[in-house]
């Protein structure tokens, strides 16, 4: 079970202590929002190429924007261990998770609430990650939905049946609450914001949540 904070949530005047905040964590998940997919905007390239250099964990970032075929392939080359996309945004995923993986970075998949599940599976294969959002993506701090778990649930049954080597993310409204129904509907890598970062021991919050997701 893998706890990516989000530093959606952070002090964006204090990137590099955030990111000390959180350094017992397994990534930092990093939102790329571009006014454009999503109705707000916040870190691009060169802010993810400094945070790279400086990051005591792993980058996990995730791409809110429109044309991910143009722009994904920069984020693995500056270092990103995994580079999620949107099936919404993509215009030739299965070549731009493969373009990923060559420049060596893991590939995700990532699905708004109301993009069905089922025409990703022939393709878990091509992916390293499927992300299911169970919040609208755009804006930090919204409340877990619970009508996602059916499809954490249909999700995780046919990773398990294909065999592939998939993580499956869930973000948004995680909590110490939310983060048990999500991970026994399959979930195991957890993004979470603001029950992290608004936190005032964010150490302490990363390991209450690693411990409710793994009594599942």
């Amino acid at each position: 079970m893998r706890i990516h904070p989000s530093i959606l949530s952070a002090d964006f005047a204090n990137l590099e202590a955030e990111l000390g905040r959180i350094a017992d964590a397994d990534s930092v998940h990093v939102d790329i929002m571009d006014n454009h997919f999503v109705p707000n905007l916040t870190l691009g390239l060169p802010v993810v190429q400094r945070l790279q250099q400086v990051s005591p964990i792993p980058l996990d970032v995730h791409l809110m924007i429109a044309d991910p075929d143009r722009w994904a392939p920069g984020y693995a080359e500056a270092g990103a261990a995994s580079v999620t996309f949107h099936a919404e945004a993509a215009r030739a995923p299965v070549r731009l998770a493969r373009e990923l993986r060559s420049l060596g970075a893991r590939a995700g998949v990532a699905l708004r609430p109301a993009t069905p599940v089922e025409p990703w599976l022939d393709l878990l294969a091509e992916m390293d990650l499927l992300l299911v959002m169970t919040v609208e993506p755009g804006f930090g701090g919204q409340a877990f939905l619970d009508v996602m778990l059916p499809k954490l649930r249909r999700a995780r049954a046919a990773i398990d049946g294909s065999g592939a080597a998939v993580a499956l993310q869930v973000d948004g409204g995680v909590t110490a609450e939310t983060i048990v129904a999500a991970a026994d509907a399959g979930a195991d890598v957890f993004v979470a914001g603001s029950s992290v970062y608004g936190a005032d021991d964010a150490a302490s919050v990363i390991a209450d949540l690693r411990r409710a997701a793994g009594g599942c």
